[in-house]
C-alpha cells in the first residue's frame, strides 16, 4: 500500500511539474483575468476533470479500492457556511501566493526559499484550524 501511495504521488506530483503548476507566476496569470490573462491552466483543469469525473463514477458503484481497502467517498453535499469560508481562505491564499497545497509541497524540491514559506504558513493554518475545530467540538460537547 506505501508503495502504490508513493507511486500515485509522484505521478500526480509530476503532473503538477510538467502541467506548469508549480510555477506561481504562471497561477498568477491565469487567475489574472483583468490583465495578462493565460488561460493554458484553464485548460490542465478541463483535462483532470475529464480524468477525475468517470473514475469518480466508477469508484461510486464500489465498495472497495483496488487494493481491497474499504472504499471511502465524500458524503457531505450541503454548502454552507464554514464551507464558503473555506473555499475563501483557500481562494485567497491561491491568489496572493499563487500556490495551493500541493504544487506546493511538490515545489520544496526545488530548493527556493518561497515554497518553503508556503509550506510552513500552510502547516501553521492547518494546526489554527485543527486546535479552534477541537475547541468548537468541546464546545459542543460541554452543552
Amino acid at each position: 500500500k506505501i508503495i502504490v501511495a508513493l507511486c500515485a504521488g509522484l505521478l500526480f506530483g509530476g503532473g503538477l511539474i510538467l502541467s506548469s503548476m508549480t510555477d506561481p507566476a504562471k497561477v498568477l496569470a491565469f487567475l489574472d483575468l483583468a490583465g495578462r490573462w493565460d488561460p493554458s491552466l484553464g485548460i490542465v483543469m478541463l483535462a483532470a476533470l475529464a480524468v477525475a469525473t468517470p473514475a469518480y463514477a466508477l469508484a461510486q458503484r464500489r465498495r472497495r479500492t483496488l487494493l481491497g481497502a474499504p472504499l471511502q467517498l465524500p458524503a457531505a453535499t450541503r454548502i454552507d457556511r464554514r464551507l464558503m469560508l473555506g473555499s475563501a481562505a483557500f481562494g485567497a491564499g491561491w491568489g496572493l501566493a499563487g500556490y495551493c497545497p500541493g504544487p506546493a509541497v511538490a515545489s520544496l524540491a526545488s530548493g527556493g526559499v518561497k515554497p518553503w514559506l508556503f509550506f510552513l504558513a500552510m502547516v501553521a493554518g492547518m494546526g489554527v484550524y485543527e486546535l479552534l475545530e477541537r475547541r468548537h467540538i468541546g464546545r459542543l460537547g460541554a452543552a
